[in-house]
C-alpha cells in the first residue's frame, strides 16, 4: 500500500536534487565569466591611453 507514495517522494526528492545540482553549477560558471568580465574592463580601464601621434612629434 505505501509503496507508491514512497516511489513518489524518493523521485521527487532526487530530481530536486538534481535540479539543485544543475543550478549551482550553472550560477558558478555565470559567476566565473562576469568576474572575468569584469577583471578584463578594470584591466582596460587602468591602462594608459595612447597618445595621437600628432602630439609626439613637436
Amino acid at each position: 500500500m505505501m509503496f507508491w507514495p514512497a516511489v513518489t517522494l524518493l523521485g521527487f526528492l532526487v530530481l530536486t536534487g538534481l535540479v539543485v545540482v544543475m543550478g549551482s553549477s550553472s550560477t558558478a560558471r555565470y559567476e566565473r565569466e562576469q568576474r572575468a568580465a569584469q577583471a578584463l574592463r578594470s584591466a582596460a580601464s587602468s591602462a594608459p591611453e595612447p597618445v595621437p601621434a600628432a602630439a609626439v612629434s613637436a
